[in-house]
């Protein structure tokens, strides 16, 4: 049975929200400008969004000190793929369908920043070299052709009230991380779990 209140094409998308109106509907880029290059090379961090040929998705956060993304022109960035679980779930999505989308957030400003394109994985040694931190090659990288480019407005942050001190939780809230894994999978010891977890942060970020 249909359901009436599902949107199911673009035509009733459009007939239910409207046209973009104002900057919204002009503002996207073909390319990198001042203020996005700016941004970029302040940000510390970004959700990188990618998808294979079958449509399974993911979204994983990539981090470092602000700049850790090199803007190489105005149409290509570079994004180190540091040591992490070796699931790789961007990599395998990249290789399939070469799809990318990324947010870029910088602590304290509302505003982000989207960018949209073509991406590729890499071991050239000459852009791992170019992404060096704290002595130590990326174990990767991620070449992004850009294709569009556009500021968004802080609505959702203000909402969340993300970087207000007094809206941050306790993390005794939450079992360590570790715990929680072994408890999700039904197996594993908690407590060797989270030493791993530790190790990995204290000894293993690069």
């Amino acid at each position: 049975m249909t359901d009436p209140h599902e949107l199911t094409d673009a035509a009733a998308i459009t007939a239910h929200y409207g046209e973009p109106t104002g900057l919204a509907s002009v503002k996207v880029m073909p390319k990198l400008d001042k203020y996005a290059r700016q941004f970029i090379t302040a940000s510390p961090f970004l959700v990188m969004a990618t998808a294979n040929n079958e449509g399974q998705l993911d979204a994983s956060p990539k981090g470092d000190a602000p700049g850790f993304v090199a803007v190489i022109d105005d149409h290509t960035l570079a994004i180190p793929d540091r040591p992490g679980n070796r699931r790789a779930d961007g990599a395998y999505n990249i290789a399939a369908s070469g799809r990318i989308g990324l947010l870029f957030m910088i602590p304290g400003m509302d505003e982000t920043l989207r960018v949209n394109g073509h991406a590729s994985m890499t071991t050239d040694p000459a852009l791992l070299a170019a992404l060096v931190a704290r002595g130590k090659q990326p174990v990767a990288a991620c070449r992004v052709n850009v294709e569009e480019v556009f500021l968004h407005c802080a609505k959702a942050f203000v909402r969340a009230k993300l970087w207000d001190p007094e809206t941050q939780i306790d993390r005794k809230d939450f079992p360590p991380l570790g715990r929680m894994i072994t408890e999700q999978v039904g197996s594993g010891d908690p407590e060797v779990a989270e030493a791993r977890v530790q190790d990995s942060l204290k000894n293993q970020l690069y």
